[in-house]
């Protein structure tokens, strides 16, 4: 009976304190347990807890280097998306055909203000700049002034949006190695650290350049 009280708590603190961030005092616990119920040398255990707060804490630092990149994508989604009314409100009336490519743009950009999920922001990104490409088939719109300062901003902000792209996949990709290799794929799998994903979007300017060269 004393043997499964004292595993039972081992479970609790170890579930309650990685919660709770105080991960190594957990591991503390568990070594302290440890000594009370086996009476043992616990050289074994002490290196194996080590390993794991190491791989653990390497894991987690990667994780939160990938979500502070990850907040540099958000403002400039943000800032980007934020024009979208103003350029269809613009738009609308030169350019019937794209319709219902702006309605679906914005049904989009209202699912993301809410989720904030890379992949909407990722599709948003691409129908955007392929409306901003496509927008050189219309000369009455390159004419109105409204529409050409609204461009120029939605382009400027591409360009930052792609800066700040190239950070966060450098960071998610140093992070996905970090879990997939072994034994931290074992830690990766007992925390519940998941693969994170990569944000790809269009370049407009080789986007544009490779229309002209056409």
């Amino acid at each position: 009976m004393y043997v499964y009280f004292i595993l039972v708590v081992i479970a609790f603190f170890l579930e309650r304190m990685s919660k709770t961030g105080k991960f190594i005092l957990s591991i503390v616990l568990i070594i302290l347990f440890s000594v009370l119920l086996y009476k043992a040398p616990v050289i074994a255990v002490i290196l194996c807890a080590i390993g794991i707060a190491n791989v653990y804490n390497k894991m987690k630092k990667a994780s939160l280097s990938a979500e502070k990149a990850k907040s540099g994508i958000d403002v400039y989604c943000q800032q980007r998306f934020d024009l979208i009314p103003n350029l269809v409100e613009v738009v609308k009336g030169y350019a019937e055909n794209e319709k219902s490519v702006f309605e679906n743009i914005t049904k989009l950009r209202t699912e993301y203000n809410v989720t904030k999920d890379i992949k909407t922001a990722q599709e948003i990104n691409n129908q955007l700049n392929e409306v901003i490409i496509r927008t050189e088939n219309y000369p009455q719109l390159k004419a109105n002034e409204q529409f050409m300062n609204l461009q120029k901003s939605l382009v400027k902000m591409e360009n930052q949006l792609q800066a700040a792209r190239r950070i966060y996949n450098d960071e998610v990709t140093k992070y996905n190695t970090v879990i997939q290799l072994f034994p931290n794929n074992i830690v990766a799998k007992m925390f519940k650290f998941k693969d994170m994903d990569l944000f790809e979007i269009q370049d407009i300017n080789a986007s544009k350049a490779v229309k002209t060269d056409f």
